[in-house]
């Protein structure tokens, strides 16, 4: 049987699961997720699953009606009954509660912001359909956000971490005894993420036939399964050359006999994996940054800025589907170059 390419395998993986959260709400909840299906991946429609639990929870804990029935017996009708006092208080209610595992959760604006958002497209679906009459959702506030400062490695930082991977010399012994067996690996990985800027997830579902030497690029997958071309240069190429090297002698686990970058049990890396493979080099070089995969992506989209100023280009390569997104991550910059504008017209030549 031919082995699926690593994007396909995940989003199988994906409705399965999905299937089995789906279960755990109201029955009539299926309608939803079958009609957003053309338009939403299915990390997406996860997302919405576990958000809706949480509000379902939360009525069945707080709202006296609710309380008195189990998931399968909650309607639409019921739906149609919350009111926009009910949902303010589901908002305060998320700031502080607790799992199912009785564990305290705390959600700060963006994870509110997330919850309500996809409540928000849950009324909206029905309210559309005329399903429902009334729409407390589209009155609900979203919180205001506070704009976080982007967290990336400087220059110097990114030459240090990568000496760092490649010699390892500030590692405990413990890690040492792993460097010696991961060090090519390691650098080939974290050069090409700070060489192309792309994702972790779409790093690790890299296959060896991805990567085209002739033309100088590498074939991914972005989000949704859009097949595209990113080019990387003669650092990531040096890199990438001499782990292939080492690749090519391994023995993988059956059903990983395609994938680029391999653990040491020889299986396709994951996505916790490189997290935590970046963690351990970047709390070496820069302690008081907390650096993740995001912020290696961050730093390449810094410095293609730099060196270019054409923000387009930038979410070209980034795979940003609007250059909002992209504007608003590096509108600093933008405010940097246009003060680094005072300095380079003189009306008069200086004395």
């Amino acid at each position: 049987m031919k082995q699926l390419p690593y994007y396909e395998q995940k989003d199988r993986e994906n409705v399965k699961k999905l299937r089995v959260m789906i279960q755990d709400l109201p029955p009539f909840c299926v309608e939803f997720f079958r009609g957003i299906e053309p338009q939403t991946s299915s990390r997406t429609r996860i997302a919405y699953a576990y958000d809706l639990k949480v509000f379902f929870d939360f009525l069945q804990k707080e709202n006296p009606v609710m309380e008195k029935l189990d998931k399968n017996s909650i309607t639409l009708s019921h739906l149609d009954q919350i009111q926009v006092t009910d949902l303010e208080e589901y908002m305060e209610y998320l700031k502080y509660r607790f799992n199912d595992r009785n564990q305290e959760v705390v959600n700060k604006e963006r994870g509110i912001m997330r919850k309500i958002s996809s409540l928000k497209s849950f009324y909206n679906y029905y309210y559309r359909r005329e399903m429902i009459k009334n729409n407390p959702a589209a009155l609900v506030k979203l919180p205001k956000l506070h704009e976080k400062e982007i967290i990336r490695l400087d220059v110097d930082e990114v030459a240090m971490l990568l000496d760092e991977v490649e010699k390892g010399e500030s590692l405990t012994d413990k890690q040492k005894a792993f460097h010696n067996k991961t060090r090519i690996r390691d650098l080939a990985l974290l050069t090409l993420l700070l060489g192309t800027g792309i994702r972790v997830s779409e790093c690790v579902g890299l296959d060896i036939s991805d990567v085209d030497f002739r033309n100088g690029g590498i074939r991914i997958h972005r989000k949704g399964g859009k097949e595209v071309t990113v080019y990387f240069g003669v650092e990531v190429e040096d890199a990438l050359k001499d782990y292939l090297d080492e690749r090519n002698q391994m023995v993988p686990v059956e059903g990983h006999d395609n994938a680029l970058f391999l653990s040491l049990q020889m299986k396709r890396m994951s996505v916790r994996s490189v997290e935590n493979l970046v963690k351990k080099y970047a709390r070496i070089v820069t302690p008081l940054k907390k650096i993740t995969p995001h912020k290696l992506r961050s730093t390449y989209g810094t410095a293609l800025y730099r060196e270019t100023g054409d923000i387009y280009l930038v979410a070209d390569v980034l795979g940003h589907a609007d250059v909002n997104t992209t504007k608003k991550h590096y509108a600093a910059l933008d405010d940097a170059r246009r003060r680094s504008a005072r300095d380079k017209v003189w009306l008069r030549e200086p004395e």
